[in-house]
């Protein structure tokens, strides 16, 4: 007998690692399907000599995926709730008793058989109990327990093509029926007709999911401790293993996928497969910490966390005064706003209700720094940015923040780079520390930055801006063909390539639209941060000027941060990186990768602790609440294809400013309507050098 226990105990731990690789990505059907998923069989492998005790190894399955460690405990409450009024006992096996029929899984090797009696098999192995209180169970690896027989064929004959009205598409069916073969359908979360300490927590859990902005009734639960009919506790068990799974899922890679929000977003995540989920659970002895696993950790996420409990427990800040509208007040005359006018501008309480030159004057400086229209009058569009963005919304406005974090990476690295686009900031992290702050320019609301998390992998010094070649022959051609010496006289170098094609670039120096430094970080959207000739851009608050790419405030000094972490040997300073500036590019390679993470927080945690609000510049707010309040919800979590469009793409990646000091009213900008971004040459370490470029390993 004990033969048989381990081969099942071997065939379970073979089929679940196997199962690692089947993933519902991200549940590629609706959850309404058809199918029936089909049974694995694996051969069963005999067993060593020796005691029974001796014979029950304990059966190892993958651990949790997880990107990064839980930075504090589980906020949701689990410990009293989790525990069932009556803990289930495990029933033991008699042996004198016989034990209740099933299958083989599947033949035993002829070298070794194990025949078991004609008239006798081997019971389901036992299923752990709630023993040590709360919701801790022991590992389900140590010994699984005995199930009343009933349930068992249940979950057997539920699998024979019933599981698919309970669950969704063909790969999640597939999965879990695995899954459950690989138990021969021992349950999960029933022990002797009862749900066990791993159901409650489980339940107790999803109840509460909306901690992290999601919806509760997405992860429907079962009322198990009201049955008793074991057709009715097989599909509960089936049920609630769906939800289970279905959370795991959305917590890991989010609730809406990215691809259903714009084309302008790009991750390139994978979740957990069923099958590591529930092994995950199965040896878990804290149900509610794997769980929580599953959603990211990183400070941010957690203290805008916090802030949607408070602002749902109406602990929140009061909102600051806000300035009224009206009339716009001329020079010299009364108006009650002043006080409050002169408050928020920083000035002086001054005398009385007048608005004098001085006020008109900050008026000013402040609609300059706003890229408003400079009247030195109260316009509606100034008292808006004066009052600042409070959204009509804001417990929405931090659950599609959320959202957008489940998208990331979890583990954004111990050094990174993060990019705020709605704040228009850039910080350097290091060891969980800010290093480095600057202010950014980025896409505008018609050419948005992207989403994204890449790699930056090298420092071109001197860059050199070539044309995408589908822009050269759509926009530039045309114009050759009118005056072939045009570009020419505006700095650019026109040569032709082998295959007879024309190549347009501008080479490097002080007018170069790039500026002298380009900070690569490989994507197929082809943006990167780089230098710029036009720094008057950094005194707007809302920096949306670009056409996709980012320019950085302070680029040299951006570079001496990177590369003091990445090659501190060589000891580059800004003094060192200005002397390399010239006419030949020169590549700084960077011998480990330093992830950057484009994000879009329009609500965030500031370093005080105090929740802001930011324009929903891109749109990207108002697109995924769409998504979470309309019909799309039911099949939010499928990818979408979206086709390619490499003129935009290319277009992206086009210089911002004009090139050869012709500005945004040039050319340039009557070609493309405003200025753009150009994209890096392909960063292979092969590719061929020249008299004019030099890579530094």
């Amino acid at each position: 007998m004990s033969g048989v226990r381990l081969d099942r105990f071997v065939t379970s731990t073979a089929v679940a690692l196997l199962l690692s690789g089947v993933s519902i990505g991200a549940y590629a059907e609706p959850i309404a399907g058809s199918t029936a998923a089909t049974a694995m069989a694996m051969p069963t492998v005999a067993a060593p000599s020796g005691p029974a005790s001796e014979a029950q190894p304990a059966a190892t399955t993958p651990a949790p995926k997880t990107e990064s460690t839980p930075s504090a405990a589980p906020t949701k409450p689990e410990a009293a709730a989790d525990q069932p009024a009556s803990a289930p006992s495990t029933p033991q096996v008699d042996s004198a008793q016989p034990p209740a029929a099933t299958p083989a899984t599947a033949e035993a090797p002829a070298a070794a058989p194990q025949p078991a009696p004609a008239a006798a098999t081997e019971t389901a192995p036992p299923l752990p109990t709630a023993a040590t209180g709360g919701d801790e169970v022991p590992a389900a690896a140590s010994a699984v327990a005995a199930t009343p027989a009933a349930v068992t064929e249940q979950l057997r004959d539920l699998a024979n093509g019933k599981f698919d009205r309970i669950v969704g598409g063909k790969k999640e069916r597939a999965a879990i029926e695995a899954f459950y073969s690989a138990r021969d359908y021992a349950p999960l979360w029933i022990t002797d007709g009862k749900p066990n300490a791993r159901a409650t927590a489980a339940i107790g859990y999803l109840g509460q999911v909306d901690a992290d902005g999601l919806d509760p009734a997405d992860y429907p639960v079962p009322n198990v401790a009201s049955l008793e009919d074991p057709a009715a506790l097989a599909e509960a068990e089936i049920r609630l293993t769906t939800s289970v799974v279905a959370y795991a899922h959305h917590a890991e890679v989010g609730r809406v996928h990215w691809s259903r929000v714009s084309g302008d977003i790009f991750y390139d995540r994978k979740p957990s497969a069923p099958a590591e989920v529930l092994a995950a659970l199965a040896e878990s002895k804290n149900v509610g910490e794997t769980l929580d696993s599953y959603e990211p950790h990183d400070p941010a996420y957690v203290a805008l966390k916090a802030k949607l409990a408070e602002l749902r427990a109406g602990k929140q800040e009061p909102p600051k005064a806000q300035i009224p509208n009206g009339p716009a007040p001329r020079l010299g005359a009364r108006d009650d706003r002043v006080p409050l006018l002169r408050q928020r501008l920083g000035l002086p309480a001054g005398d009385g209700t007048t608005f004098d030159k001085a006020l008109s004057a900050a008026v000013k400086k402040f609609q300059q720094e706003r890229a408003l229209k400079v009247t030195g009058t109260l316009s509606t569009q100034t008292i808006e940015a004066l009052n600042g963005h409070q959204p009509d919304r804001p417990i929405d406005t931090i659950i599609a923040n959320l959202e957008r974090w489940r998208w990331m990476p979890h583990d954004l690295g111990p050094t990174y780079v993060i990019v705020n686009l709605p704040d228009f900031t850039l910080r350097v992290m290091h060891e969980g520390k800010e290093m480095w702050k600057t202010k950014i320019v980025d896409g505008k609301p018609n050419m948005p930055t992207p989403i994204m998390s890449a790699e930056m992998k090298y420092i071109t010094v001197n860059p050199t801006w070539n044309v995408p070649p589908s822009i050269v022959a759509r926009e530039y051609m045309p114009v050759l063909q009118q005056d072939p010496s045009v570009l020419q006289r505006m700095g650019l170098s026109v040569t032709t390539n082998p295959d007879g094609t024309v190549h347009i670039s501008q080479p490097p120096g002080d007018r170069n639209a790039l500026g002298r430094l380009r900070f690569n970080f490989p994507n197929k959207f082809l943006v990167y941060q780089h230098d710029t000739p036009e720094k008057h851009l950094f005194a707007f608050d809302r920096r949306a000027f670009s056409h996709g790419c980012m320019r950085v405030q302070d680029p040299v000094k951006y570079a001496e941060v990177l590369l003091s972490l990445v090659r501190p040997r060589d000891n580059y300073t800004e003094e060192k990186i200005r002397r390399m500036f010239g006419n030949s590019e020169v590549d700084i390679q960077f011998p480990q990768f330093i992830p950057v993470h484009l994000t879009y927080q329009t609500a965030f945690v500031d370093e005080a602790g105090k929740l802001e609000f930011r324009d929903d510049v891109y749109g990207r707010d108002k697109a995924l609440l769409a998504i979470l309040k309309g019909d799309e919800r039911k099949v939010a979590d499928i990818p979408i294809a979206r086709p390619e469009n490499t003129i935009r793409r290319e277009a992206l990646a086009m210089p911002d400013n004009g090139f050869g000091g012709f500005g945004s009213g040039g050319f340039f900008s009557r070609l493309f309507g405003g200025g753009s971004n150009p994209p890096p040459p392909a960063p292979t370490p092969q590719r061929k050098r020249s008299a004019q470029r030099t890579e530094i390993r």
